[in-house]
């Protein structure tokens, strides 16, 4: 009997250490995508320095955010919204995958077909850490001011890995309901870019119509933004910490299971 225990905990190790391995396979097939595409590398150094210099520079006289400089206000919007469409990408992978075949190949080969998905969102991930840094130094350049302290700084890139995690698996669902890598391109934009814009990221919710604040006041970006901007520039952040993190983990719980259902469904056919 303690034979075949210790047999079955040898086989359990063994699966595990073969899942992790095929997980790290598909993880750096995911990465060396960014590093050998160059429209990816642009968008992801390049979009963060042209949406931060557009709105300091272009929007930053006409808004008042009353004691707090209009840079200072802004970064913490700029940086959920960068980090929000950067974790679309895993939509556009994954559909990418879809149509080119990819996953047929894979389901060929003895391999945890979850590392797909698990190495485009991880892919999602570094990409966003990426392309933070890069916004931060040009916010930097141009004014900004942080007042974060490291433990701080270590808590706003949390919040941000923990939003891209669940807006990744979000994408990921998207990525395998559309028919096509064009149909991707909507789906993502319907989605992002009124919760971006009917948020907090670019102007105080006090100046927002009645029926765009209540619902600027209780979507998840809100909440996010608010608790990275509080953070950053040392003001309190009252119940939108908790609040943000109680989304991404609801987001989580609903995207995941239905992810990995339907990828399930897609490699089996």
């Amino acid at each position: 009997m303690a034979q075949a225990t210790a047999t079955t905990v040898v086989r359990s190790r063994s699966r595990v250490m073969n899942v992790l391995s095929d997980y790290g396979v598909l993880i750096k097939r995911s990465l060396l995508h960014i590093i050998k595409s160059p429209d990816q590398l642009l968008g992801t150094l390049f979009q963060p320095i042209m949406f931060t210099l557009l709105f300091v520079f272009v929007f930053g006289g006409a808004i008042n955010t009353g004691g707090v400089s209009y840079v200072n206000y802004l970064i913490a919007g700029i940086l959920v919204q960068t980090v929000a469409f950067g974790a679309t990408m895993t939509a556009f992978e994954v559909a990418n995958d879809m149509q080119r075949g990819i996953i047929e190949r894979f389901k060929s080969l003895p391999m945890a077909a979850s590392g797909v998905l698990v190495g485009h969102i991880t892919a999602d991930i570094v990409r966003n850490f990426a392309s933070a840094i890069v916004m931060i130094i040009v916010a930097l350049i141009v004014g900004f001011r942080p007042e974060a302290s490291f433990v701080d700084w270590l808590l706003v890139f949390g919040i941000l890995a923990l939003f891209t995690f669940a807006v990744s698996w979000l994408s990921a669902i998207l990525g395998l309901l559309a028919k096509s890598v064009e149909a991707v391109q909507w789906l993502t934009f319907i989605i992002i870019f009124p919760m971006t814009f009917a948020s907090s990221a670019f102007v105080p919710l006090a100046t927002m119509s009645p029926g765009i604040r209540a619902f600027a006041e209780n979507q998840p970006m809100t909440h996010v933004i608010e608790a990275v901007r509080g953070l950053l520039i040392g003001t309190p952040i009252g119940n939108h910490g908790w609040w943000a993190v109680v989304w991404c983990l609801g987001i989580l719980i609903v995207a995941f299971p239905i992810a990995v259902r339907l990828f399930a469904n897609k490699t089996t056919k």
